[in-house]
Formats: structure tokens, sequence, C-alpha cells
């Protein structure tokens, strides 16, 4: 054998076994993530109500308004607030409403927030106990995704795991679990596991996420890094952060 024909085997075997390790390493890297089958970005909503029946005489907001801690929503007349003033049953104003002397209820934002509904207008009567308008709390943006596993995979997902979540335009953003919950269906684990991120925070606080991207409803994909103990742990996070930096 020649030594051309010698170097040439080299080169060969070399090249066999580099593609065998980049081979191994990608399905070590997707056995090490599971991705979403649905996600959804939501946020923390509160339904506005009063306890009173009555007479919406104020409606100050309307759907898409932003709205600070301490903002007033609505007023309502109430003939029965107005006999529960007089025999002392109300108790005092709180963070949620402001009562008045002449059996006005007015009801205030708890927190800061944006309003997504409003489903009683002014002189509209409301049932005691009925919602008036829903808000989405400030800040309080989270995904929501549906991701199905292998029993196996279910104890692989463990709180404060890095999360990649890919927008409708294909950017990301990170994040990590909050919390996971399961439900068993034909030996399948169906995980809906709740995603929070200081992107998503962040435009939860100044309104402004990405264009509206950032909104509640947006549907998203969510990958998720599975706990990896194995004698490939360290080599597959390496390799994972490397696809990383060069935009894989």
């Amino acid at each position: 054998m020649t030594w051309s024909n010698r170097l040439r085997l080299v080169a060969g075997l070399l090249a066999v076994v580099l593609v065998c390790a980049a081979l191994t390493l990608v399905m070590n890297r997707r056995l090490s993530q599971a991705t979403s089958e649905t996600a959804t970005i939501r946020a923390e909503s509160l339904g506005i109500g009063t306890d009173y029946a009555g007479t919406v005489t104020e409606s100050l907001v309307d759907e898409g308004d932003e709205v600070a801690e301490g903002d007033p929503l609505f007023t309502v007349s109430s003939l029965t607030l107005q006999h529960d003033l007089s025999i002392g049953l109300v108790s005092a104003d709180t963070q949620a409403y402001q009562v008045g002397e002449d059996g006005t209820i007015t009801l205030v934002a708890p927190y800061d927030a944006v309003v997504t509904e409003v489903s009683a207008r002014e002189g509209a009567f409301v049932e005691a106990g009925s919602t008036i308008a829903t808000l989405d709390r400030a800040g309080s943006l989270f995904v929501d995704a549906e991701v199905s596993l292998d029993p196996s995979d279910y104890a692989r997902v463990r709180q404060g795991a890095p999360v990649t979540i890919v927008l409708p335009d294909q950017s990301e953003i990170p994040g990590e679990v909050a919390s996971v919950s399961v439900t068993n269906a034909d030996d399948t684990a169906e995980a809906t596991v709740e995603i929070t991120s200081d992107a998503l925070a962040d435009a939860g606080e100044d309104g402004d996420g990405q264009s509206g991207l950032l909104t509640p409803g947006t549907p998203v994909t969510a990958s998720i890094e599975l706990h990896d103990d194995g004698v490939l742990a360290g080599v597959n996070e390496s390799f994972g952060q490397f696809l990383r930096k060069v935009g894989l």
C-alpha cells in the first residue's frame, strides 16, 4: 500500500468518525429537548364585579385602556347598598372599591393592568356577582405550553429548566420552567408547562412587545431542555451552546 493510499484511508476513517460523532451529538441534542404541541402567551386575568346589583352610572374605561393601581373603573348605584350602608353592614373602602355615602360603589383597579373586556356600559343594570370588566395584570405575561412526553421523560422536566420561546416571526427569547402539571393518556404524559421570561415581563410592563408579538393570545413554540445526567451531558451542553452562538 502506497503512502498516498494510506493517507486517503486515514482521512476517510477520520471523516467517518467525525460524521458519526456529529450525528450522535445531534441525536442526543434532539432527545434532550421537548417541543410544545401548542403554546400561547397568557396573562394573569382578573374579573371586576360588584357584590351589589345596581345600575352602572359611570363607565370610565374602554377595552384596550391601560390603568394604574387605584384608577376608578366604574361607578354602580345600588338601592341594596344604600340600605346596607344605613345599617352599617358595608365594610370600609378596600383596594378593589370605594363606597360612597349616597349608595354608590366605585370599582378601582387593584393593580396596573390593561382592560381586555368591558361587558357592561353606562346605564346598564348589573346583577350581584356579575363580571363588568376583565383586566390583564401588567408584567404578568407567561407562556402556557402543552407537551406530550413519554413517562420516563416527564421526570426530566425540571423547574427552572431553560426554555427557548420561538415567536411567530421566528425570533427567539429565553425563558424557564415555572411549574408543571400532568395528566396521563394512552401511556403518554400530557404535560402543561408554565414558562416565565424576563422578556415577557418587560413587555407586559411597558405595553410594547416587539410590535405586538408579546401580547396575550399570541401563539408561540416552546422548546424545553430536559434534564440530562448521562455520559454525554457535558458534551451535549457545550454543543448546544455552540449551536446557539452560530444561530442554529
